[in-house]
């Protein structure tokens, strides 16, 4: 998924002068035939791996706090003194070697053993078995997290979905266009689950709850006692609700059975209307006209993710899609689906030999609406994932929380967010009062542009911009009452982070 290059001064053999490393900064080099990142922090010095182990971002270009690194590309958080990933996107540890100071030089050494850097162990917790329902985003991150805090009781994750967790920002991306392999979408290897003793069951339908017994009851009619319980069920796309929208070549894109099935109908020449100006729709659009599909995209707005994004940056997506051979048909909806063609309410026909339905995601709420959990358009936590039974925890798109920086209750459907949840789920479920304080981040790519937009704007009365979309060099800042609430970049990374940064510092509450 992308690598940092081997290159820099040689930090093995060689070394640096100690003055080419001066206050805190940041340095990318080699040693051991790796790339290496060295940061000082005040009088310290630490050697980590330079590539962030989500997607490659060069950490050496990212922003350090404190004794930390954040990744310039999608702003996972590593650890300077052990490697260890912090915070989501990534998942694993990068690799940290030891630093040796010797005749005004620094040097870096060996590697240090990743067995030597585990997180700390969490209060006793006995065998007590961690359920989680859910094999998306936020479920796997939690039982990865619990069994990297040290939990040693058995964790189950019952997962609707018949594949093992994976990489879905993929399928909307690189997967889909065809330019990333197959092996890139899981999350881990069959065998991580087999060494970190996380029982996966698949394809399996849990059908209620029953908080006061700590049992669950599966489809099959057996049942699963619980200790603690995350509910993490993750949302299901919206259907089409118009004449043909069950005929077999309309599709809708969350799973990788549906992206596969898309992939499927997706030869060169295929005439394609995707149904929504949504980022699923956008970067679908993106995907299939790499591999040359002909895309038509319908939507009932004036301009695409106006909503999300503001006026600047939905014209400027707009003209990116058009300048790649999309064609828009906004300010319409579908009226009807027939077998290779579909109806504009206006009368207008399309060819179609694929219809991709993009109009959104709803929370699959069922079980905790049967489970009598509190409900207000998602499930009501507070600010440890705690849902109003004892022992049950939700996190990702189901979960609205208490967000210190908007001071709103939010439901938000990203993937990093998700996997933040879940991560901070794990330590809660494990009895250490984490907070989950994070401010929401998501990105986006259309062909070779990306959109990173940190924290939350529902509305704004103000927007501010700096720099041109269509130079690929803009930062939109949206603001009300005078106070940024979020913040849109292209090629900005550096600002991205400090804009993520200023927002953790200047909570409402």
């Amino acid at each position: 998924m992308g690598h940092v290059e081997v290159s820099g001064p040689d930090l093995e053999n060689s070394g640096i002068a100690e003055s080419e490393l001066a206050g805190d900064a940041m340095l990318a080099g080699q040693a051991h035939g790796e790339s290496v990142l060295l940061a000082r922090c005040g009088e310290e010095i630490f050697a980590i791996g330079a590539a962030c182990t989500h997607y490659g971002g060069p950490l050496a270009e990212g922003l350090r706090v404190g004794d930390t690194v954040r990744c310039p590309w999608h702003h996972a958080c590593f650890s300077l003194t052990s490697g260890e990933a912090l915070a989501a996107p990534a998942l694993t540890a990068t690799a940290c070697w030891r630093v040796e100071r010797r005749d005004g030089r620094i040097f870096v050494r060996e590697k240090l053993s990743r067995v030597a850097r585990r997180m700390p162990t969490p209060t006793a917790n006995g065998g007590r078995h961690m359920l989680i329902v859910g094999g998306g985003a936020a479920g796997y991150a939690a039982a990865e997290m619990l069994r990297r805090l040290g939990h040693e009781g058995p964790i189950t994750v019952i997962s609707a979905d018949p594949a093992a967790p994976y990489d879905r920002p993929n399928l909307s991306k690189d997967y889909l266009a065809g330019t990333a392999p197959e092996a890139w979408i899981p999350l881990r290897p069959a065998k991580f689950y087999a060494e970190q003793r996380i029982e996966l069951r698949l394809d399996t339908q849990v059908t209620a709850i029953d908080p006061a017994g700590h049992r669950v009851t599966l489809a099959d009619g057996s049942s699963i006692g619980y200790d603690k319980l995350l509910l993490a069920t993750g949302a299901e796309p919206i259907r089409l609700q118009l004449p043909g929208a069950d005929l077999p070549h309309v599709r809708t894109l969350r799973s990788l059975q549906d992206c596969r099935e898309i992939i499927s109908r997706a030869r060169a020449g295929t005439r394609a209307v995707i149904v929504g100006a949504s980022f699923i729709g956008l970067e679908a659009a993106a995907a299939l006209r790499t591999r040359q599909v002909e895309v038509h995209v319908v939507a009932p707005e004036a301009r695409p993710m106006e909503r999300v994004l503001g006026a600047p940056l939905g014209d400027f997506l707009r003209a990116l899609h058009e300048e790649h051979g999309v064609t828009f048909h906004l300010g319409h909806k579908l009226e009807r689906i027939e077998a290779a063609r579909v109806c504009l309410e206006d009368g207008t026909w399309l060819p179609a030999e694929l219809v991709l339905a993009a109009i959104g995601v709803r929370p699959r709420l069922e079980l905790a609406e049967q489970a009598g959990l509190a409900i207000e358009r998602g499930v009501v936590v507070d600010e440890y994932l705690q849902t109003s039974a004892p022992d049950v925890f939700a996190a990702g798109d189901i979960a609205r929380w208490p967000d210190p920086h908007s001071g709103e209750r939010l439901r938000i459907e990203h993937w990093v967010v998700a996997e933040r949840q879940g991560q901070t789920a794990a330590h809660n479920m494990l009895g250490q009062r984490c907070r989950f304080e994070a401010v929401p981040f998501f990105w986006s790519q259309h062909y070779d542009v990306p959109v990173n937009y940190v924290g939350h704007a529902a509305s704004w009365d103000e927007l501010l911009q700096d720099g041109d979309p269509a130079a690929r060099n803009v930062a939109v800042r949206y603001r009300r009452g005078g106070r940024t609430l979020a913040i849109s970049t292209i090629y900005r990374d550096r600002e991205s982070l400090e804009s993520e940064l200023a927002l953790e510092q200047s909570r409402s509450t």
